[in-house]
């Protein structure tokens, strides 16, 4: 376990009576893309946010780089949240300055440098920007921190399908062997070709986590007909099919 760069045992995270995440035991290696799937409702956004420090568990353990979760940890991620949070006054180089005055491992050049590659001009303001210009800009700002752990919620959501290889490979490019992207999104198809594993969620319950290569060689199917094949059959509150 010592070589894994994220560790949960045990996690639970309730609100009332039910819980969002019930009792997840997860690794997660250095080095990998892995998506995270499930419906809505299924707890992506709850474990990302215990990663992230928003949220404490209920029950269970979780640690980044062998430490629990604290400012220690906070220091290594880089959150990409489902939603934008900047005030619509802002222009694109207040966000480049806050970024680089805010994380130590922030590399200006290469967010300066996406930006021109995405027509987005340092002086627009966020207020006149399309949703998808809005999140282009989340997301180059996100990848541009030499982070260990990428959390990215629902990154290509809102963007044309013409921006969505461009930001695929801005993700490949800008992480490294040492770091770990983990991906929520319901756009599977898109996505799968740059991921390394996959986990799949179900009512707060981890029922596959594995290496896309294996379901790819497994089943003779993609990740995303597997997916769709799985939350058809599993009933409420069962488990992966032996």
């Amino acid at each position: 376990m010592n070589d894994m760069l994220v560790c949960c045992s045990g996690l639970t995270k309730s609100y009332g009576a039910k819980p969002a995440l019930d009792h997840v035991d997860l690794q997660l290696a250095p080095g990998k893309i892995i998506g995270l799937l499930g419906p809505n409702g299924s707890g992506k956004t709850t474990l990302i946010k215990i990663l992230t420090g928003l949220l404490r568990q209920t029950e269970g353990s979780v640690a980044i780089d062998g430490k629990p979760i604290g400012p220690e940890t906070k220091a290594l991620v880089s959150y990409l949240p489902d939603r934008m949070y900047y005030a619509g006054w802002m222009k694109t180089k207040d966000m480049v300055n806050f970024f680089a005055d805010f994380y130590p491992d922030f590399r200006r050049e290469r967010a300066e440098a996406m930006c021109r590659a995405l027509g987005i001009e340092l002086d627009m303001r966020v207020k006149t920007m399309s949703k998808g210009t809005k999140e282009k800009l989340q997301l180059l700002l996100v990848m541009s921190r030499a982070a260990k752990l990428y959390l990215l919620d629902e990154p290509i959501a809102g963007v044309d399908p013409a921006a969505r290889d461009f930001i695929l490979q801005t993700i490949l490019t800008n992480y490294s062997p040492e770091s770990t992207v983990l991906i929520s999104t319901h756009l599977i198809a898109d996505i799968e070709p740059v991921l390394d594993e996959v986990i799949f969620l179900k009512e707060g319950r981890v029922v596959r986590h594995d290496s896309t290569d294996n379901i790819r060689g497994a089943e003779g199917k993609s990740v995303d007909e597997v997916f769709r094949e799985v939350f058809r059959t599993i009933p409420m509150g069962g488990e992966w099919p032996c």
